[in-house]
C-alpha cells in the first residue's frame, strides 16, 4: 500500500504545508504503509514507474489513475471512501462496464503524437461517451506507440468518462519495465503474453477505427476537453469564434505528458529555435511528473534547453494543471489564451480566471505555439522568423523513447513503513485551520424527506471543479468546514445566470451558495441541488460530495451523473437521483419546496417520488430513478458508508 501527496517542492511550501506533511507521514507510519514525500512527483507517474504491471487491477483515488493502462493494467479511479473500503477488506463494487474498442492501424510519425489519439477519441465520444465503459485499444497500430505514450492516452480517457482504458501487452511495455527495474516482472509477463491481449474474435459494444498514418495533430478546447480541432484549422476557427489568438502561456508536463520522450521531443524543437537565436514569445513552463524524470532530464540536458528557450522548470507536481498557479500576467476577468499538455481545461481550472481560454494539446504542439506566440500557427507548414530576419520551418520533433543511460532516480523521497509503529501518534492539532478530524454525519431519521429547499438549480455543465474549486482551496482539503466555503461557487444559477449568487428563501436576500447553505442548516432546513447532464464530471474530488452533506444537503437531483461522483455521493449518505423524464428538470423552480417520498420502502430498482410544491400553491409529482443496491441503501440509512462500517465492527 502507498500514500502520496501532490505538492510543490520548495522551502516556502515546506514551511507552509509542514503540518500537513507531518500528518501524512505520521498517519502512514501509524498504519504501517509507505509514504512518498513531497517532491516525489505525481502519483500516476509514481505508479507507472514503480507499481503497475500487465494484468494487475489497481484502484486509486484520482480520476487519472487509468494512466497505468499504458502498462496493460486495469487501473480505475475511485473516490476516497471506496479506497477506504478496499483497505478495510470490504469488497469494492462496480457495475459491469461495457467495452469500447479503439482499433489502431498505421504508424505514428512526424508531428502526430500519442496525445492526438485521445484528443481525436474525445472529439468522437465527447465527455460522457465513455461513461460506463472500458476503452480497449488494439490493432497493429499499437506497436508504434511507446509505453509512456500509451499511458498518456489512458490517462486522458478520464475526459470521456471511461471507467478505465487499457492497452494490450507488447514489447514496448517489456522494455519500459526493464528500464525501470522490473525485468523479472517483464519476464513473467512474456510467459503469459497470450492472456494479456484481446481474445481472438472478441466482440466490442462499439468500435472506433483510427488510422495513425492519417491522424493529424489536434488541439482541443476551449473550456471543455472534447471540442476537437486539427491544429491546421485552429487559427481560422479561433478568429471566427472570437477566441484570443495570442498565446499568453504554454505549459507542458503534468501527469498526462511529462515522460522522458515528451520532454525530449519538446526539447528537440526548443533546440532548433535556439540554434536560430529564437526564444519563446509566450511564457513557457515545464512541470516534471516525477523526481526521476526531473533528475534524468537535468542530467541529459533537456531541462537546460527548455530553460534557455524561455521555460521555467516547476516542481515535480500537478502545479497549474489543478490550479496551483499564482498567475499574475493577466487580471482576473481578462480574456486570454493558454495552451497546455494537460488533460482538463474546464473554466477557471488552471488559473481561477473564467475568461482564460485553455486549449489541450501535445507537448510538442504547445512548444511550437509558445515559440510562435499565436494559435494561428501550423508547425507543419508555417515559418518562424529568427531575430536576424531569417525565415525557417521547424523540423518534426524527435526524442528517445527511454534514456540510453537508464533513469536517474534523483533524491530518495520514499518513507518506508517503520518496523515498530505502536508508539507513533497521528499528528493533528485541534487548533489547525488546515486539518480537522471528521465527525460522523447524522443517520437517516426513518421518514420521508419533506419540504426541502432548493439551494441552487444549476444551469449547464457542472464539474467537480464547479462544485468544489481547486487552486487556493486545496490547502483546506484536510479541513471539511473550511473547504466547504467553496461549495458550488462555480456553478451557474439558472435563476439569474450568475455564479455564487442564490436567493435565500428564508430571508428573501441573495448570498453566496455556501452562506445560504449554512443558514438553511442552522435553521434546521434540509436542501437539495438540481442539476443537468453528466453532473460531477471531472476530478474524483471527494470534497464535492462531503461538502453538500456537511452543509445540510440531502439529495442531488439531476438528468445524469458522472460515475465516480455518483458513488461518492452515496458514500456520504446523500441521495443521488435522476429524473425518470429528463424534461422534468424544467418543472422545478428555484423557490419550490421538494419532498422525496417512498424512502420507507427504499429498494434497488424501485423509483422514488418527488412532490414539488410551487410558491403559487400548486403541486406536481415526478418520478426519480436511482442506482442504489442493498449495501448502498444501508449506507444511506446509517448516514454514510463510514457510519455503516462502524456499525458492522
Amino acid at each position: 500500500m502507498l500514500i502520496t501527496l501532490r505538492s510543490r517542492k520548495s522551502l516556502f511550501s515546506g514551511l507552509v504545508n509542514q503540518e500537513v506533511y507531518n500528518f501524512l507521514a505520521t498517519a502512514a507510519a501509524k498504519y504501517g504503509v509507505g509514504f512518498w514525500k513531497p517532491g516525489s512527483g505525481i502519483i500516476h507517474q509514481i505508479i507507472l514507474e514503480n507499481y503497475a504491471y500487465p494484468g494487475v487491477m489497481l484502484i486509486g483515488t484520482d480520476s487519472h489513475t487509468p494512466n497505468g493502462g499504458g502498462l496493460g493494467a486495469i487501473c480505475i479511479g475511485v473516490g476516497g471512501a471506496d479506497a477506504v473500503d478496499v483497505m478495510a477488506g470490504i469488497p469494492w463494487e462496480l457495475k459491469c462496464p461495457k467495452v469500447i474498442g479503439v482499433r489502431l492501424t498505421g504508424t505514428l510519425s512526424g508531428w502526430t503524437s500519442p496525445k492526438d489519439v485521445i484528443l481525436k477519441v474525445a472529439g468522437i465520444l465527447t465527455v460522457k461517451g465513455g461513461t460506463g465503459a472500458i476503452v480497449e485499444y488494439h490493432g497493429p497500430g499499437v506497436d508504434s506507440i511507446s509505453c509512456t505514450g500509451m499511458a498518456t492516452i489512458c490517462n486522458m480517457g478520464a475526459e470521456i468518462g471511461a471507467t478505465t482504458s487499457v492497452f494490450p501487452y507488447n514489447h514496448r511495455m517489456r522494455t519500459y519495465m526493464e528500464k525501470t527495474g522490473r525485468g523479472e516482472i517483464a519476464s513473467v509477463a512474456d510467459q503469459f503474453k497470450d492472456d494479456l491481449v484481446p481474445d481472438k474474435d472478441c466482440e466490442y459494444d462499439q468500435v472506433i477505427e483510427i488510422n495513425l498514418s492519417e491522424l493529424k495533430p489536434h488541439i482541443n478546447g476551449p473550456f471543455t476537453p472534447d471540442l476537437a480541432h486539427p491544429v491546421s484549422e485552429i487559427g481560422a476557427i479561433a478568429k471566427k469564434s472570437g477566441w484570443p489568438l495570442e498565446v499568453k502561456v504554454g505549459l507542458i508536463g503534468s501527469c498526462t505528458n511529462s515522460s522522458y520522450e515528451d520532454m525530449g521531443r519538446a526539447a528537440s524543437l526548443a533546440k532548433q529555435a535556439l540554434d536560430k537565436g529564437l526564444k519563446c514569445k509566450a511564457q513557457f513552463t515545464v512541470t516534471p511528473g516525477s523526481e526521476q524524470i526531473r533528475a534524468t532530464i537535468e542530467r541529459d540536458g533537456y531541462a537546460k534547453i527548455l530553460s534557455d528557450v524561455g521555460g521555467i522548470v516547476l516542481a515535480n507536481a500537478c502545479g497549474p494543471c489543478i490550479g496551483q498557479w499564482d498567475r499574475r500576467d493577466v487580471k482576473k476577468g481578462e480574456k486570454n489564451t493558454i495552451v497546455t499538455s494537460f488533460n482538463r481545461n474546464f473554466t477557471a481550472r488552471n488559473d481561477a480566471n473564467p475568461a482564460t481560454h485553455a486549449f489541450v494539446t501535445s507537448p510538442e504542439i504547445v512548444t511550437a505555439l509558445a515559440l510562435a506566440g499565436t494559435l494561428n500557427f501550423n508547425p507543419e507548414t508555417d515559418y518562424l522568423t529568427a531575430p536576424n530576419g531569417e525565415k525557417f520551418k521547424l523540423e518534426p520533433p524527435t526524442g528517445e523513447e527511454l534514456p540510453s543511460r537508464d533513469f536517474d532516480p534523483g533524491q530518495d523521497t520514499y518513507q518506508h513503513p517503520p518496523a515498530e509503529n505502536s508508539a507513533v501518534k497521528v499528528d493533528v492539532s485541534p487548533s489547525s485551520n488546515r486539518l480537522q478530524l471528521l465527525e460522523p454525519f447524522d443517520k437517516w431519521h426513518g421518514k420521508d424527506l419533506e419540504d426541502m429547499r432548493i439551494l441552487i438549480k444549476v444551469k449547464g455543465k457542472c464539474t467537480t471543479d464547479h462544485i468544489s474549486a481547486a487552486g487556493p482551496w486545496l490547502k483546506f482539503r484536510g479541513h471539511l468546514d473550511n473547504i466547504s466555503n467553496n461549495l458550488l461557487i462555480g456553478a451557474v444559477n439558472i435563476e439569474n445566470d450568475a455564479v455564487n449568487k442564490v436567493k435565500n428563501q428564508l430571508t428573501g436576500e441573495y448570498g453566496g451558495v455556501p452562506d445560504v447553505a449554512r443558514h438553511y442548516k442552522a435553521s434546521g432546513v434540509n436542501w437539495v441541488v438540481v442539476g443537468d447532464e453528466n453532473y460531477g464530471e471531472g476530478s474524483s474530488r471527494e470534497h464535492a460530495a462531503l461538502e453538500p452533506r456537511h452543509l445540510g444537503g440531502r439529495a442531488i437531483i439531476v438528468k445524469s451523473f458522472a460515475r465516480i461522483h455518483e458513488t461518492n455521493l452515496k458514500k456520504q449518505g446523500l441521495l443521488p437521483l435522476t429524473f425518470a423524464n429528463p424534461n422534468d428538470y424544467d418543472k422545478i423552480r428555484p423557490d419550490d419546496k421538494i419532498s422525496i417520498t417512498g424512502l420507507k420502502s427504499f429498494a434497488p430498482g424501485k423509483p422514488l417520488t418527488a412532490m414539488i410544491k410551487h410558491s403559487d400553491g400548486s403541486q406536481e409529482s415526478i418520478s426519480l430513478n436511482h442506482t442504489f443496491n442493498e449495501t448502498q441503501i444501508e449506507w444511506f440509512k446509517a448516514g454514510s458508508a463510514l457510519n455503516r462500517m462502524k456499525e458492522l465492527q
